[in-house]
């Protein structure tokens, strides 16, 4: 494997190290998406444990540190419930939709907004699934946007594989890394962090903690790889417009 580094992180540029970036963003997705019985299973058993400290160790150089678990599934529900959906007067204590935050919208509308994140899944033939499955399959949910991260890094892989260029899926998680996916995940770990009252479940407290700061250092090796994207979306607060999404081919 081809290694370098950037401030003492590992950049390698090998088929296997996107796929433990593919596998962090698909764990981090179910974690982060609203509970069910299984991930609590794999939270007691040290499954997810096992499973993301391999992908983060392959993907950092360094081991994600083991968390106790909720007691048990309706602990572990009910924390994320209480901060996530409907624990101050009905609303969440801190939101999972971009969208909701005002202050990552750029100056756009919430509708527009919608359309511009939309646009980066049409470009690659993807749908959110759709129905009454719940709000996590909303465009700007965070778990849908780890689930598209890790979608860019199979194609990567792919790439790799086959000799051809991964230039435009690095670009594309460039981009919406800077656009949307790094910006959201500040904001909820700025929003859990403010609050007093906290019955989360210490995987998801260490996930929030710790994911921020790996995509900050995915997003400095990926300018490196690639060059730095646009950066001035929120300098034109007044013009709300969709963004150009086509740029990655």
């Amino acid at each position: 494997m081809s290694m370098n580094s950037i401030n003492g992180m590992p950049m390698g540029n090998s088929p296997a190290r996107a796929r433990a970036h593919e596998a962090l963003y698909r764990l981090a997705a179910a974690a982060l998406s609203h509970p069910i019985p299984e991930l609590h299973e794999a939270f007691a058993d040290g499954r997810f444990h096992a499973s993301f400290d391999d992908a983060w160790s392959a993907v950092t150089g360094r081991h994600w540190p083991q968390s106790p678990t909720s007691t048990d599934f309706a602990e572990l529900e009910s924390g994320y419930i209480d901060m996530f959906l409907h624990g101050r007067r009905g609303q969440p204590r801190v939101d999972l939709m971009a969208g909701a935050h005002d202050n990552l919208r750029g100056g756009v509308t919430r509708p527009v907004f919608m359309l511009n994140v939309q646009a980066f899944y049409r470009h690659f033939d993807l749908r959110p699934a759709t129905g009454d499955e719940g709000r996590s399959d909303e465009p700007d949910h965070v778990a849908t946007m780890l689930e598209f991260m890790a979608v860019l890094h199979h194609l990567e892989a792919q790439a790799l594989e086959r000799g051809a260029d991964p230039g435009p899926y690095l670009r594309a998680q460039r981009d919406f890394l800077q656009r949307y996916l790094l910006p959201l995940m500040q904001a909820i770990q700025q929003g859990v962090s403010a609050e007093t009252r906290v019955a989360l479940d210490a995987n998801l407290l260490r996930l929030i903690e710790d994911l921020p700061q790996r995509l900050r250092q995915q997003l400095v090796e990926l300018e490196a790889r690639v060059g730095q994207g646009e950066r001035s979306l929120e300098s034109q607060p007044d013009e709300p417009r969709l963004v150009a999404q086509n740029l990655w081919s």
